[in-house]
């Protein structure tokens, strides 16, 4: 019954929120490429083969898609192939630069609708459906269950926001996530959230963050010195990186950055916004403050005095993090809370700031803080204080990059006990067909 009603009011719901979604896209660009596969169109797949299970890997956007690479290789290792598909044209695009020789196609999510979801389904006729930290399609997990699919949630989390909603109507949301076959939380912290929503015990085992487990490594002083290059700083300049920003942080992390200026003359600043499209916005801001700046979209800069890089460019944040010297994770500072992630910058042992709360990444933040790794900052000026006191002092920032290491290396191993259930799965499935 209530999917009945589901089905009744997305068209309703989406009669609203498509404009919004249709500005964000533009603003995004590439919302032309492949735009029938959203509608569960697409071109044929080749025909099934006995000896192989086929996997659909639902990945949201470019975290996700960066973060699945191991789950792939795991999968196609083993004989299996994958489908890929992505929510955003930016994790389209990741997807294409990435996996393109790897998986056995890449397209867009079909929108939740009974129709849609039914003709993807058809066209890509999985043994096994993945999906990452917070998918969860009413109609497209009752397809699964229709199918009787197996529906592995991989990574599964639940925000602060999500949860809160969700314990309010569990009574009703219940039966939408029967087809959720395998739930794997993050952490021990979203398992109990997802118990207490209505999830059945014997469904879920928490196998940690996959995102622990992509290949972080430094890269050499020749390809160091380039990249600096390109971004018009020069070698000994020391790196103030803003990882994943948003509106207001910008202005922080120039304030922070200006203020240890006045001390370290070679100090330079790196911004990696969350979301390209604000290019505008934030070169604004730079043009504003007067410091010389360059927008890594342009190419090369040209000249060996730039003071701040605006990299409005997509999936080279952990490219660029091997550059910094202290990294501030964006969505932090007040208003913003819910955090981005500190992993990559943690795996490298970057010294790591961060706002007060992190919900999205509350875990990994509190046990980053309590190893010694990261520290928070409740406002710009503690920011700025921060940033002063790790620029003057090497074993602080020595201690805590050796602190970051050793956090990431012990917290390791999710593909490996993600994989353990999707190939029983698997094999089960196999079993079946005999």
């Amino acid at each position: 019954m209530l999917l009945w009603l589901y089905r009744i009011l997305f068209p309703l719901l989406l009669v609203v929120i498509a404009p919004v979604q249709w500005w964000h896209m533009r603003k995004r660009g590439g919302y032309r490429e492949a735009f029938g596969e959203r509608f569960g169109g697409g071109a044929p797949l080749p025909a099934k083969r006995a000896d192989r299970r086929r996997v659909w890997l639902q990945a949201v956007s470019v975290g996700e898609t960066l973060a699945i690479g191991p789950v792939i290789d795991a999968i196609t290792r083993e004989g299996g192939e994958v489908f890929v598909t992505t929510t955003t044209s930016t994790g389209y695009r990741v997807a294409k630069e990435r996996y393109a020789g790897k998986v056995l196609g890449i397209g867009y999510f079909p929108l939740d609708w009974v129709c849609f979801t039914r003709r993807a389904w058809r066209r890509i006729d999985p043994d096994l459906v993945i999906l990452t930290e917070g998918e969860r399609w009413p109609e497209f997990i009752a397809e699964a269950a229709r199918r009787g699919v197996p529906l592995l949630a991989m990574n599964a989390r639940l925000s602060d926001r999500s949860f809160r909603r969700m314990h309010a109507w569990r009574g009703l949301l219940q039966p939408l996530w029967r087809g959720v076959t395998h739930l794997l939380p993050a952490t021990e912290m979203d398992a109990e959230r997802f118990r207490a929503i209505g999830f059945r015990p014997q469904v879920l085992l928490v196998t940690g963050n996959i995102k622990l487990d992509g290949d972080v490594r430094e890269i050499g002083p020749e390809e160091r010195a380039a990249l600096r290059g390109e971004l018009g700083f020069g070698p000994d300049d020391r790196i103030l990186l803003g990882a994943s920003t948003w509106p207001g942080e910008e202005e922080a992390m120039l304030a922070a950055w200006r203020a240890a200026r006045a001390e370290h003359p070679g100090c330079r600043l790196l911004l990696v916004p969350r979301h390209a499209e604000r290019r505008a916005e934030i070169e604004a801001v730079l043009a504003a403050d007067g410091c010389r700046y360059h927008v890594r979209s342009r190419g090369r800069a040209t000249r060996r005095d730039v003071d701040v890089a605006l990299a409005d460019t997509t999936g080279e944040l952990q490219q660029l993090t091997r550059l910094a010297d202290i990294a501030f994770i964006g969505k932090s500072l007040p208003p913003h809370h819910a955090g981005q992630t500190p992993v990559e910058a943690a795996a490298l042992g970057r010294p790591i700031l961060f706002g007060p709360e992190m919900s999205n990444f509350r875990v990994i933040a509190r046990e980053l803080v309590e190893a010694g790794a990261a520290r928070r900052v409740h406002s710009p000026e503690e920011l700025a204080e921060q940033v002063g006191r790790l620029l003057k002092t090497e074993t602080e920032r020595a201690a805590m990059a050796a602190a970051g290491r050793s956090w990431h290396q012990r917290n390791q191993g999710a593909v490996a006990r993600t994989m353990d259930v999707v190939r029983t799965i698997l094999s089960q499935q196999t079993e079946r067909r005999k």
